[in-house]
């Protein structure tokens, strides 16, 4: 009897040793993943920042063009000046209370 038990105590100490390995092996497993998608968002932050930056450049462009008669649509630069001027206004309105 005493040999039964040991022979499962040791395939039960086999087991417990694999599944500790199996256990480290995830838990670095899940520290690369947390690192990779913490470097995923500090690279979609900047991605986002530069599409903004971008988008931003853009209209300035445009608005630039438009202005410089090359769209020849002076309508949209009135439509950006009053735009902005309504803006100055709501500033200014902000600035007197």
């Amino acid at each position: 009897m005493a040999e039964r038990e040991t022979l499962l105590l040791r395939e039960f100490k086999e087991k417990l040793d694999m599944m500790i390995g199996l256990h480290q092996k995830m838990k670095a497993a899940h520290q690369l993943l947390k690192e990779e998608n913490r470097r995923l968002d500090e690279q979609i932050n900047l991605l986002t920042i530069s599409n903004q930056d971008l988008t931003r450049k853009f209209e300035d462009l445009k608005f630039a063009k438009s202005l410089a008669g090359v769209n020849e649509d002076s309508h949209e630069a009135k439509i950006k000046i009053n735009r902005l001027v309504r803006e100055i206004d709501k500033c200014i309105s902000l600035l007197n209370k």
